[in-house]
This record gives C-alpha cells, structure tokens and sequence, in this order.
C-alpha cells in the first residue's frame, strides 16, 4: 500500500475533513450513553432534580441545615442563598414557581458556576441526611430507637412529640457534631455518589412542600434531554453522511488516476514488458485490483479513525461509569483479539493467491474467445473446457473458503457480544444493589461495551479486506515502477522530408529476454522501396522476429536496423511507427 501512497496527495484536504468529521461523529456517539444515563437517574429516579444543592428552600429547611454545618460550610451555604419575604416586589418573580412563597419565607439559591455548586454538594447532601434522619425520628419512635445517638444525647429516650431541633439547637456545637456524625456512619457505606442521590430524594420533597410541581419538571428534564440526544443524532448523522461521501469520492478519483497511469503505462511497454504482464493480468489489475484497493480505501477512510476513537474513548467512559466492571470489557476484548488473530492467520494465506488466480481464469477465457476457430477445426473443445473448468473452480474453492471463515466470524463475534450483555447486567445488578453503581449507569456502562465491541468488529473487516488489498497495490505498482526496456533517446534523430524508405540489417544478431540462444545471428540485407523483400523458413526459424525488430518491439542484441541511414534507435518510436504502414 505505501508504494502507491502518492495517490492519496491530491485528496488531503478532502482526507483531513474526513478525520475531523470522524473525530466530531465519534465524540457525539460517546456522548451518547451518557445522557441516556441522566434520564434513567435523574429523569426518572430523580423526578428530573438535577442537584443535591436545592434551587430554593423554605427558611426553616435552611435554619435546619445550618445546626449540622460547620461555622465555614454555613456561611458558603448562606452566602449562596438570597432570601425572598412573602410580599415583597422580589418574590413576583418567584411566587408562580413556588406557591409556597405567598405564606412563608423562602430562600433562592443565586446564579453559582457549576465549580461552587459541586463545593456545596457534600455539605448540604450530608446536612440533609441528618436533618430527614431526624424528622423521621420525630415522625416514627421505631425509627427513633433504631437511629439512637451519642453520649448523653439518645434519640431514642425522648418523649414523643419533643421538637427536635429546638432541642439540638440549644446544645453546644460539639454535641450537635457527635449526633451529626452518629447519622452519618450510617450512610457512610453509600459511597458519595450515593449519599448524594439519597438527597436529591429530600430535595424532592422539599420542592413539593414549596409547592413546586415536581411532575412538571421531571416531564420538562425529560425532553429537554431527549431533544438534545435527538440534536446530537441528527449531527451525527450529517457527519456520517458527509463522511460516505468523501470517502466515495477519495476512492474514486484515486481509482480514476490509478487506471489513467496504467493505461498510459501500458501503453509504453514493448514486447518485452508484455513478456512479464500478460494481457490478462494487466486487464485484472487494472479493473479488479483497482477495485479491491477503492473499496478498502473507503473502508480505510471511514474506520481507521473512528474504530480507534470509540474503542479508546468508550473505553475510558465505560470506566468512568463503572470502574469495579472494567475486567468485563477486558476479558470479552481478549477473546474478540484472540479470534481476530486466528482467522486472519487462516484467510490471510488465501488472500495472497485469489488475484493471480482470477488472473489465471481470465487468461483461460481470452484464450479460448480469441482462438476459438483454431480450437474447433482441431476438435479440442473437450480439452479446453476441462481446462476452463480447473481454473473455475481453483477460484471457486478459494473463494468459498474465504467465505466460509468470514461467514463464521460473524456469529462468534455475536456470541460474544450477548454474553458479555448478559454478564454485564449479572454483574451490575449486584453492583445496583449493593448501592455501588445507579441504574442508569449500568445501562451507561452496556452501551459504551457494546460500542468497544463494534469498534473490533469495524476493525476485523478491515483486516479481513486488507491482505487482499495489499496484495492488489502490490501487483498495480509492480506495473507503474516498470521502466520500459525501450526508451526514446534523449536527442532523436528527426527523419528529413525527403524519406525514402531503405530498410537495412548489418550484422544483426537477436536473443529474447531471458533466452540462452540467439534467434537470429549475424543477419544483413537490404530492403529498398519499390521491390518485395521475402522471408522464408520454417516455423521458428525468425521471420516474425525479423518483422518485429523493425517497429522497434524489441531491440536488436548486436548490430544496427537502419532507415534510411539513420539507426532506428536514434528515432523516436513516434516517428518510426509513423512511418510505417
């Protein structure tokens, strides 16, 4: 391949949008599973509540909060928040959204860069955790006795009724931090991702006791996000599009060169040239060879790029999802290489040999079309299509062969695929009940596996086409870096206007490339113009030769042909050839 490389300069520019193109495809693809991922744990698990840090919360839920902060979290928190009295010309803007705001204070959370959010995220989420554990204790004893407490402070021996947090309120900080951090041990196996998830559920019901219409943000979260995966598709696919057709373009035009240099190639090749490519070879390689190599630059274009980029990338999002599952995707990568090796190695030697096969049935064919009257006036249409019949079905057994193995790739490749599915639900549906992992993330975490695996089926076929391609540049370079054995000289004789004609061989002796004898040795004689110069001898004995060395078809061993006094190879093949007739 790299020796007809050069054909690919005059579509770089075409080349490099195509891999910018793929990049942005590739990226968008990725982004893909992620959002999937949002709406089953935020759209639905969540009821579309996006953060632990609320967008609004009753002054009340806020004093709350603030006996389990520390003296620095308090201040962030309340420097983050803007108090809104029912009333006021500040809450017109905010009493539709939340009704609640007609009766009581609220506070507004202020416009926070998603930075000084994600600072907020773990105080309050752990704030809320105490603050729900104690209204659940004021709520059910049951749960009072099962929570208990700390030194001298027990939950469980309070009277019912007791208001908790004008109690806690009243004891010093210490004893506020020990009844905080008691609750806490019980969420601390959660994970932050977690303990974070089970306060959206109290941000939730804090939203609902504002009056907020929870149903109507989870519907408007929904698809909001649905649009944008709807938005990311539709490029994707324009990416896609546009990416098939410059491909298709690269590919053609570079078959469209490939078939222009070879014909005009050919058409400098002497006879010796035609020695070493038959006419069917060069007819295969200059339609069936050109077209293994468009073919595979279009696969080359559209996946070469874009396998790497989903594999890679799918890679580290899937361990971002779900790094305790990583040995899944590890282990179904191991067995998909391992059977890409082997098939490869079984088809790769096949490969090597279809060209100059279907090389050897085009020349069984032009034979028997082009001699056909020769064959029948000497009855030897049996022999032939016995002939015809062994090149036939040498190509067919191959080709039958090849196909066999690539038939079999694609249902181990789907086997593969549907048990490493199948562990990886098994797997996370353990990891969902532990409380390690959401929902969402396992489907997350399925999708970017089956992107990996996609990206080694993309790239199989590639190394399946590829062999065979190779073998194809090879055998159209060999063409294209073929000096012809006969050249013009590079000051040639120009015939004078008052041509004649006189042909004349001086001690001509001739030997076909390759031969150990001479045809001819040591010929002389002079044809003039106006009178036949005959030939005779045996068959083999060197008249067509003879005829030959005058065009120039090959050139004499020893000795000179001259025409007209000037040797022929001193003239250009233009020139002579024009002459002749």
């Amino acid at each position: 391949m790299l020796r007809i490389r050069r054909y690919l300069n005059p579509y770089m520019f075409m080349f490099t949008v195509s891999v910018i193109l793929l990049f942005i495809q590739a990226n968008l693809d990725l982004a893909l599973p992620d959002y999937l991922s949002r709406i089953v744990n935020t759209g639905i698990q969540q009821s579309g509540v996006e953060s632990a840090v609320p967008e609004a919360m009753r002054q009340e839920t806020l004093n709350h909060l603030a006996l389990f902060l520390s003296d620095e979290d308090e201040t962030a928190v309340r420097n983050a928040y803007t108090l809104i009295e029912p009333n006021t010309l500040a809450s017109e803007q905010y009493v539709e959204t939340y009704p609640l705001l007609q009766e009581v204070a609220i506070y507004v959370r202020q416009d926070l860069t998603d930075e000084e959010i994600d600072a907020l995220k773990a105080p309050i989420s752990q704030a809320l955790l105490v603050v729900s554990s104690l209204q659940r204790a004021m709520d059910d004893p049951e749960a009072a006795a099962q929570m208990g407490g700390g030194g001298a402070f027990n939950l469980s021996q309070l009277p019912p009724g007791t208001d908790l947090f004008a109690l806690i309120g009243n004891l010093p900080a210490a004893q506020r931090s020990q009844i905080a951090d008691t609750i806490n041990e019980q969420f601390s196996a959660l994970g932050e991702s977690m303990v974070e998830q089970t306060a959206v559920v109290q941000v939730k019901a804090e939203y609902e006791a504002l009056g907020l219409d929870v149903a109507s943000l989870q519907s408007s979260y929904i698809l909001r996000i649905g649009a944008l995966m709807l938005g990311i598709t539709l490029l994707s696919a324009a990416a896609t599009i546009t990416v098939g057709y410059l491909s298709a373009k690269i590919a053609a035009g570079i078959g469209r060169d490939l078939r222009s240099d070879i014909f005009r190639k050919v058409e400098s090749f002497s006879s010796a040239e035609f020695e070493k490519f038959p006419t069917a070879s060069l007819i295969t390689r200059s339609t069936n060879d050109i077209t293994q190599l468009q073919m595979v630059t279009m696969f080359m274009v559209r996946l070469v790029f874009y396998a790497p980029i989903m594999g890679i990338g799918g890679t580290i999002r899937a361990i971002g999802k779900g790094s305790s599952m990583w040995w899944t995707i590890a282990v179904a990568v191991i067995v998909l290489v391992g059977v890409i090796a082997v098939i490869v190695s079984i088809a790769m030697p096949r490969f090597q040999v279809v060209q100059k096969l279907i090389d050897r049935i085009n020349l069984v064919a032009r034979e028997n079309l082009s001699g056909m009257m020769v064959i029948r006036a000497f009855n030897m249409q049996g022999f032939e299509e016995k002939r015809f019949d062994k090149a036939n079905l040498d190509l067919t057994d191959n080709t039958l062969f090849i196909a066999r193995i690539t038939a079999v790739m694609m249902p181990v490749m789907m086997f593969i695929l549907n048990v490493l599915s199948v562990l990886i639900i098994w797997v996370g549906a353990q990891q969902v009940a532990d409380a390690n992992m959401q929902v969402g993330d396992v489907m997350a975490f399925l999708q970017y596996a089956m992107q990996i695996v996609f990206s080694f089926l993309m790239l199989s076929m590639l190394f399946i086409i590829l062999p065979r391609a190779q073998v194809s540049a090879e055998r159209i370079a060999d063409v294209l870096e073929t000096e012809p054995i006969i050249t013009d000289p590079a000051n040639p004789h120009q015939l004078n206007g008052s041509f004649t004609g006189t042909v004349e061989f001086r001690n001509v002796s001739f030997r076909y490339p390759g031969a150990d004898t001479d045809v001819l040795k040591d010929i002389s004689f002079v044809a003039r113009p106006g009178e036949t110069t005959a030939f005779i001898g045996s068959t083999g004995s060197g008249k067509s030769t003879v005829v030959n060395l005058i065009p120039r078809f090959f050139d004499v061993t020893e000795g000179q042909i001259l025409l007209d006094g000037v040797d022929i190879r001193e003239v250009t093949q233009h020139d002579l050839r024009e002459k002749i007739g």
